[in-house]
């Protein structure tokens, strides 16, 4: 299914991923236009050509005009966008989001929309450790995955419509998942990740660990440039699935502990042999 170049695309929350989307979409024809908490970032979509039009205030007649639109907000912000603005949104509208966990925000969603809104959601794999509309960079979406994440009420048309965004986006990979293993595999893969590079970062003290290290403690701390106020409430909100997957990593941590402490060295090497034989998987799909 290709989406209709004659929809006009709403982003709502214009920072490195809503400008990222809107860059994207706006090579491939598409109309867009955005609402944003401040004017700067406006001036600087419209600027440089991401968006056709752009306003600070919860602007009816975009809202009203909009055929698709996407929430590029915090969870608990959407939520609070929804309740107070949700009424505004045309039947017909498909509405989207960026969100990083769903169990919290997609049933919430769904209930508080109007009548013949359809509410999809869907998560970019993507990003980098900067954030706002001047760091938009479509490329980031290039080998990257898309997640749409369905529940029952959905229909056939918007999920396929929500996979071709994907596609249009620049994804390499779409794929589906219910909320509850959307929430489950990104939080092993996503906020794990974080986590662990968050305590490495906070192991040593050492002023300077930048002037010996190499590319092993780069590439693990990559991530640990974190923006902490979205970061800590993805974790809270995901906080049980994070706390079981954290328990799993301290389980296998502790089993390659063992073996350095007791020089069990054929049990290290087993250990070694799965991580890379795991790892090559990742190489492949590359």
């Amino acid at each position: 299914m290709i989406i209709d170049s004659s929809k006009k695309i709403l982003i709502i929350g214009l920072g490195l991923l809503g400008g990222s989307y809107a860059m994207a979409l706006k090579k491939k024809g598409y109309d867009v236009s955005a609402i944003t908490l401040e004017q700067k970032s406006i001036d600087y979509a419209l600027e440089h050509k991401l968006i056709d039009r752009g306003s600070v205030e919860v602007d009816e007649k975009l809202i009203g005009e909009a055929d698709i639109i996407v929430f590029a907000l915090y969870p608990h912000t959407f939520v609070q966008w929804i309740k107070k603005n949700g009424h505004l949104i045309k039947k017909g509208t498909v509405v989207t989001d960026v969100t990083g966990v769903k169990g919290c925000v997609v049933y919430e969603v769904q209930s508080l929309l109007p009548e013949g809104v359809e509410f999809i959601a869907a998560h970019p794999m993507a990003g980098r450790e900067v954030c706002g509309v001047e760091n938009s960079d479509d490329s980031i979406f290039k080998g990257a995955n898309y997640i749409v994440v369905p529940t029952e009420k959905n229909t056939f048309s918007a999920i396929e419509l929500c996979k071709s965004l994907g596609q249009e986006l620049g994804f390499a990979d779409v794929s589906v998942l219910p909320p509850e293993r959307h929430d489950e595999m990104i939080g092993f893969l996503s906020q794990l990740t974080h986590c662990i590079a968050v305590a490495l970062m906070c192991a040593s003290d050492d002023p300077n660990l930048e002037r010996y290290t190499g590319d092993s403690f780069r590439d693990l701390t990559r991530i640990a440039n974190i923006n902490d106020e979205m970061w800590s409430e993805l974790f809270l909100a995901n906080r049980e699935t994070l706390l079981t997957q954290m328990d799993s990593y301290r389980t296998a941590f502790d089993r390659l502990y063992n073996c350095v402490k007791n020089a069990d060295r054929e049990e290290m090497r087993s250990m070694m042999r799965i991580s890379a034989e795991r790892r090559r998987n990742f190489d492949k799909k590359a």
